[in-house]
């Protein structure tokens, strides 16, 4: 039995290794011959992918699906293997497929959805394929098919005991792509490696489209496993950088310190995401050694300064707009760079009032700012993600918001960029409060650019905030066509939509 494993093109993951497909890989090493197949990496995918299925009577394919861009890859590819393979199996992981079940399943060119962790599940399922044997899948855990005219999705496994999780297979995937074109120049380092240390989050945000697929559960790997892991890469190709593409690197204190201790020798700067309500309760031994750790920026959801829509957010925990003021400040002492993502244009029951919350965030970063000039600014505008029971899911339906009922819906142009949070197609935005948002958005990264841009430096970066300077001032975002020009022609990059990779 021979499986392909596709991860099909992202945006800004062009350089960032696989490491959701090197997992699945780990749970089938040496039980079943597979190849690798990276959308990122190939000119044309499909070709590549029809003449594989081909040649090695491929039976099965798995492929990691995330909104946008990787699902405008992954829909005709699945589409054109069940058209010249019909009896080929296409099995479907990631959050995408996980929340949207029901559009994937019912388009007839994906057989099976996994809804979560697919290491136990993934191999049980190529094992019934392979002989033929299709009772009582209902007792295999974290899947989700149909049967008949039903919808069937089996038990949550736990996340697995990531101390015995199998190796990622780096040596093979460098049989397929040379694992030194992954390693890439960033703001980090010359050589910057991506790397996944934990799964899940324990928190219940309504608006992330993780809590459906984790309930709330987080483990990470043992430090000991990461810093094999690093040091191989440090001794085969001298590494400088992490990315760390957990959904919440910090959760654990004394993982995170564990790790620092054991990483401060290595001289490698790393980055990650994580909660300020966690973070802000280590203490400031803690992050005096994490930035001489190299811990160079963390990626941290502010989300809003209101204190009653970061409830409604479900945001959990006590972060509130006084602290996250105050953390931004606090990290400043230890040279670690906040990048704070808000999310702007929440439902309210009228167009002034979500104008409203909308100016009140803008001022709200603007006074972030003025706390710590160093923190880095990511806007959003709120993309809903089906979070049944939730009280803000409850009230964008009410609205009238639905998503698509058609799997190939999806690769409109306006909802192939829904996931990317910065025009969604939700009834209670109008064309004002998206421009009010996009414009401050180009006046502050003028104003402010990105250091994670190092091309946007010296004059650059002079003429930008000289352009941008009274417009920040002023409060006066309207029409800043100077300021897209200037952006358009320095190609300048948004981390959010692009990564912190250079070309």
């Amino acid at each position: 039995m021979h499986v392909l494993l596709f991860n099909p093109r992202s945006a800004k993951s062009k350089h960032r290794i696989p490491n959701s497909i090197l997992q699945v890989a780990g749970s089938i090493e040496g039980k079943y011959d597979y190849t690798f197949i990276d959308g990122n990496r190939e000119e044309n995918p499909e070709h590549v992918i029809v003449s594989a299925i081909s040649e090695r009577e491929v039976k099965v394919v798995g492929m990691t699906v995330m909104p946008g861009p990787q699902l405008s890859q992954a829909i005709p590819v699945s589409k054109k293997i069940k058209e010249q393979f019909p009896d080929v199996v296409i099995v479907w992981g990631g959050y995408f497929p996980s929340n949207q079940y029901k559009v994937v399943l019912e388009s007839g060119i994906v057989d099976f959805v996994i809804n979560g962790p697919g290491d136990e599940v993934f191999p049980e399922l190529i094992k019934r394929i392979e002989t033929d044997d299709w009772s009582d899948l209902s007792g295999l855990p974290n899947l989700i098919y149909k049967s008949g005219n039903e919808y069937v999705k089996t038990r949550k496994e736990a996340i697995p005991d990531l101390d015995n999780l199998p190796a990622f297979p780096y040596k093979k995937l460098d049989n397929f792509y040379p694992l030194k074109d992954y390693l890439a120049k960033t703001f980090l380092g010359k050589k910057t490696l991506s790397y996944h240390s934990s799964f899940g989050c324990p928190f219940t945000c309504s608006f992330c489209a993780v809590v459906p697929i984790y309930n709330a559960r987080w483990k990470g790997l043992p430090v000991d496993r990461m810093v094999r892991d690093i040091t191989y890469f440090k001794e085969h190709y001298n590494i400088d950088a992490i990315e760390f593409h957990d959904n919440n690197f910090f959760t654990s204190r004394k993982r995170t310190i564990e790790f620092a201790e054991k990483v401060k020798e290595m001289k490698i700067s790393w980055w990650g995401e994580g909660r300020i309500d966690t973070i802000d309760k280590y203490s400031d031994a803690d992050l005096q050694l994490m930035g001489e750790a190299g811990l160079k920026m963390i990626f941290l959801g502010a989300e809003t300064g209101n204190d009653e829509v970061l409830k409604q957010m479900d945001k959990g925990g006590t972060q509130s707009g006084a602290q996250i003021r105050s953390f931004a400040q606090r990290l400043r002492k230890f040279g670690i760079i906040p990048e704070m993502s808000f999310v702007l244009g929440l439902p309210a029951d009228s167009s002034k009032k979500v104008m409203h919350q909308i100016n009140e965030d803008i001022r709200f970063i603007k006074e972030v700012k003025r706390m710590n000039p160093e923190t880095e600014i990511i806007i959003y505008v709120y993309s809903p993600v089906p979070t049944e029971g939730s009280d803000l899911y409850e009230k964008i339906t009410a609205s009238g918001f639905s998503f698509p009922e058609k799997l190939e819906d999806w690769l409109s142009p306006d909802w192939e960029k829904f996931d990317l949070r910065k025009n969604p197609l939700t009834p209670w935005l109008n064309k004002n409060h998206i421009d009010r948002i996009k414009n401050f958005e180009t006046v502050l990264n003028a104003y402010y650019p990105t250091v994670s841009d190092f091309r946007i430096r010296g004059i650059k970066k002079f003429v930008l905030r000289l352009f941008a300077f009274w417009r920040y001032q002023t409060g006066f975002y309207a029409a800043p066509y100077e300021l897209k020009l200037l952006l358009k022609i320095w190609k300048y990059r948004q981390p959010e939509k692009e990564g912190f990779y250079s070309e």
